[in-house]
C-alpha cells in the first residue's frame, strides 16, 4: 500500500474544524427519517474526518461534541414533544457526549505508527472506532441507548443490505468506511496522490455496489400467515392522548370490526393491536376481556393485544396477549428492556431534583424475562408457528431481535405506541430499523402503532403498505413465514465483538505511542 502523503500535514484551522463538525452533524441529521436521504450519512462521515484531522485530543473532544449536538439535537426532537426541555437537552448532551470520546480516542488511535503514515489505513481504524463507540453507547449506561445508530439511516440504501450479513454493526461499519474512504479521495487528489486517491473512490463505490449482491430472499419457507393490523388512533396528539384509555380500547375494538370489510370471518389467521392497544389489562377487568372477545369473535381469529399487567408485588409489565375468541390469553410476552426514564426512573431522587417529568412515571416497569415470541395455532398450517414479538424500542437492540428469531420466530411483529411523540420523526425513524431488522433477521415484519406510523415490510426490506400519522387505518396482508436463519442471526453479537477487539488494540497501541512520542 502507498503510504501517500503524511496525513499530519495541514490539518484544519480550529475555525474550520467546527464549521466541518457542524456540517457533518447536519448531514448525518438529514441521513435519517424523516428526510431520510441516506447518501448523506457517509458524507456526514467525511465531513467528521476530515474535521477530526488536528493532533489535540482536547480539541478533538469539543469538536466531536459539536458534531454530535449537531446531529443529535433535531434528530431527537421527539423526546421534547414528550417530554420537556431539560430531558431533551439532557439527553441530547449524554448522547453527544460519546462523539466527545470518540474525538478523544481518534486523536490517540491515529498515532499508531503503521495508521499514522497510511490514510487508507487511517481511514478503516476511523471506522472501525466509530462503530465500536456507537455499539458502546447502545450499550451504557442503564442498558444503553440504540437510537440514531448509522446503521439505521440506509433502510432505502444498498448499505442496508449488510444487516443480513452482521445486523446493524455491520451497516455502520460499511456507512462510516464509505465516508472515510471519500475523505481520503479528497484529500490525496488535492496533492495529485492518484494511487491512494483512485484506490478511495474505487473501494467506496465497491462498498456501495456491493450491498446489492446480498441474497436477500422473500419467499415463503413454511407457508403463509393471513394478518391484519388494526391502527386505532388516539383523541389527542402528544401528551394526552392517553388521558382516556377507554376510549383508545374502543378504537381498537373498531378496527377489528372494520376488517371485515374487506375480509370475511375466518379468514384471518391473526390480528394485531399495538402497544397500548389495550392500557388495561383484560385478564383482570372484564369489560376490557369482553370487548375483546366480541371483537375476535367477530372476525373468528385470535389477537395480539398490548396491554399493562399489574402484579401483587407492585410494579407493571409491559406485555403482549394472545387472545383466543371465546377462550381468552393463551400466550404471552412482556418487554425485557423498558426504556429508562421513560418506562422507569432510574435514580428517581435525584433525577427529580432536577425536572418534574420523573413524576409522570409514578409506577415503573418491570423487565420481563423468557424468549421474545409468541405461539400462535394456526389451523390452516395444523401447527403453531411462532411470532417473534418485540415490543416498542426493543427493535433498536440486535441481541433482543436475534435472540427472538434463535428462539424460533417466523414473522417478525413490532407492536409500538407512537402517540406521545406527536407528528415529529420518531415513528418513521423507528419504522426504518424495523426495515433492517427484516433485511437482518430475513423475515416478513409488521410494525403496528397506535397511531402511526405502521406498515407491513417484505424480508428484504421493501415497505409493502404504510399508513399516516394520526389516522385510523388497518393493513391486511398474506405474509411468508421463513425459517432461515440469516448469518446475522447465526453470528450475533460477534461482529460488535470483533470491532470493539480491534478498536481496542489500536487504541492501545495508539496510546503507547503517545506516551513514547511524549518522552
Amino acid at each position: 500500500m502507498e503510504p501517500g502523503p503524511r496525513p499530519d500535514i495541514a490539518p484544519p484551522s480550529r475555525a474550520l474544524s467546527i464549521y466541518l463538525a457542524v456540517a457533518g452533524g447536519a448531514a448525518l441529521f438529514l441521513a435519517f427519517p424523516d428526510a431520510g436521504i441516506w447518501p448523506l450519512a457517509p458524507v456526514g462521515t467525511t465531513l467528521a474526518f476530515l474535521a477530526l484531522r488536528r493532533d489535540h485530543a482536547g480539541w478533538n473532544a469539543l469538536t466531536g461534541l459539536v458534531l454530535g449536538l449537531t446531529f443529535l439535537l433535531p434528530h431527537l426532537w421527539w423526546s421534547y414533544e414528550a417530554t420537556a426541555l431539560l430531558p431533551w437537552i439532557a439527553l441530547s448532551v449524554l448522547q453527544a457526549a460519546f462523539f466527545a470520546l470518540f474525538g478523544a480516542t481518534w486523536t490517540w488511535t491515529r498515532r499508531t505508527p503503521l495508521v499514522q503514515r497510511h490514510l487508507l489505513l487511517q481511514a478503516l481504524a476511523f471506522s472501525v472506532l466509530w462503530v465500536a463507540v456507537e455499539q458502546f453507547r447502545s450499550s451504557w449506561p442503564f442498558g444503553g441507548f440504540a437510537w440514531a445508530r448509522l446503521g439505521f439511516s440506509q433502510a432505502q440504501s444498498p448499505l442496508g443490505h449488510y444487516a443480513w450479513l452482521g445486523s446493524i454493526p455491520a451497516v455502520s461499519l460499511a456507512v462510516t468506511l464509505t465516508g472515510t474512504l471519500l475523505a481520503v479521495t479528497l484529500i490525496t487528489a488535492r496533492r495529485t496522490h492518484r494511487t491512494p486517491a483512485l484506490a478511495g473512490a474505487g473501494t467506496a463505490v465497491v462498498l456501495v455496489l456491493g450491498g446489492l449482491l446480498v441474497p436477500l430472499s422473500t419467499d415463503a419457507q413454511s407457508g403463509t400467515l393471513a394478518v391484519g393490523a388494526v391502527q386505532g388512533n388516539v383523541a389527542e396528539p402528544g401528551l394526552g392522548s392517553f388521558a382516556n384509555r377507554g376510549e383508545v380500547l374502543q378504537n381498537h375494538v373498531d378496527g377489528t370490526f372494520d376488517l371485515l370489510d374487506d375480509v370475511e370471518p375466518g379468514e384471518l389467521d391473526i390480528v394485531l393491536w399495538p402497544e397500548n392497544g389495550s392500557d388495561l389489562d383484560p385478564q383482570t377487568t372484564p369489560d376490557v376481556a369482553a370487548d375483546i372477545d366480541e371483537a375476535a369473535q367477530a372476525v373468528d381469529a385470535p389477537i395480539l393485544v398490548g396491554a399493562q399487567e399489574f402484579p401483587d408485588t407492585g410494579g407493571r409489565y409491559n406485555v403482549a396477549l394472545l387472545w383466543e375468541p371465546g377462550v381468552g390469553v393463551t400466550d404471552r410476552y412482556a418487554k425485557q428492556r423498558p426504556a429508562p426514564f421513560g418506562e422507569y426512573i432510574p435514580m428517581r431522587a435525584f433525577v427529580g431534583l432536577f425536572t418534574d417529568q420523573v413524576d409522570r412515571v409514578t409506577n415503573d416497569m418491570i423487565a420481563g424475562d423468557g424468549p421474545a415470541v409468541v405461539d400462535l395455532d394456526v389451523p390452516d398450517l395444523g401447527r403453531t408457528v411462532p411470532l417473534a414479538t418485540i415490543i416498542c424500542f426493543e427493535v433498536a437492540y440486535d441481541d433482543t431481535v436475534q435472540q427472538s428469531i434463535r428462539d424460533g420466530g417466523e414473522l417478525l411483529v413490532v407492536p409500538t405506541n407512537n402517540a406521545s411523540f406527536g407528528f415529529t420523526a420518531e415513528s418513521t425513524q423507528q419504522l426504518a430499523m424495523s426495515q433492517l431488522r427484516a433485511i437482518e433477521t430475513g423475515r416478513s415484519t409488521v410494525q403496528i402503532s397506535t397511531v402511526g406510523v405502521s406498515g407491513v415490510i417484505a424480508a428484504d426490506g421493501t415497505m409493502l403498505e404504510q399508513t399516516d400519522l394520526f389516522t385510523a387505518d388497518q393493513m391486511i396482508a398474506d405474509l411468508p413465514l421463513r425459517t432461515t436463519i440469516t448469518p446475522a442471526v447465526f453470528l450475533g453479537a460477534w461482529p460488535e465483538l470483533i470491532i470493539w477487539g480491534v478498536a481496542l488494540i489500536l487504541l492501545g497501541t495508539g496510546v503507547v505511542a503517545s506516551r513514547r512520542r511524549r518522552a
